[in-house]
């Protein structure tokens, strides 16, 4: 077994963060009393809307801005924000589904070994991190792509990126340097 076989490695997407704005002024108290599954936060200023179908939590503020949380794909985001719109439309708003944009993705890959995490960060010192008093995993970072790993010794590794392309080239990098390191 070597670092350069190819090995499928299977990366769970758990969270898909994505916003839109609907262009138009949102009444809350509106939202609040005439729509399903909502929470309203008075104090905060926001009312968070869950859908099923997608399993969907939306965060709405009055000046039109959302933040939908909890899809587990980008088309799943998508097609969970524009329900939303709906739902917020036969509300009675002028909604118009603009600026969509997915923000954040997290993801879990499991490793086929355990990892040596003082000998990993040693190797990787400037983009790696490893405080074991404070967190029981390594955190490296890779700039170019804009991902953030939390690298477990029992080979577990929850990535955060821009997107689903962002989080799989960061697991193709990472694998190499995670692969010297084994126990």
């Amino acid at each position: 077994m070597d670092a350069d076989s190819d090995v499928a490695l299977d990366i769970l997407i758990t969270n898909v963060v994505c916003v839109f704005r609907t262009r138009c002024h949102l009444n809350l108290r509106k939202i609040a009393l005439e729509g399903a599954n909502v929470i309203y936060k008075r104090d905060v200023g926001k009312v968070l809307m869950k859908l099923r179908k997608p399993r969907i939590t939306a965060t709405i503020w009055s000046s039109g801005k959302v933040i939908c949380t909890g899809a587990t794909s980008e088309e799943e985001a998508k097609f969970g924000a524009r329900r939303l719109a709906r739902s917020l439309q036969k509300l009675g708003f002028q909604v118009i589904f603009t600026d969509f944009k997915v923000v954040n993705v997290l993801a879990v890959c499991n490793m086929p070994f355990e990892i040596r995490l003082p000998e990993f960060t040693k190797n990787n010192r400037p983009n790696a991190s490893y405080e074991p008093e404070l967190h029981p995993a390594v955190c490296y970072r890779i700039k170019t792509l804009r991902a953030t790993l939390q690298i477990f010794s029992t080979g577990s590794i929850t990535v955060t990126g821009p997107n689903v392309k962002a989080v799989a080239s960061a697991v193709e990098q990472i694998y190499p340097f995670v692969f010297e390191s084994r126990k």
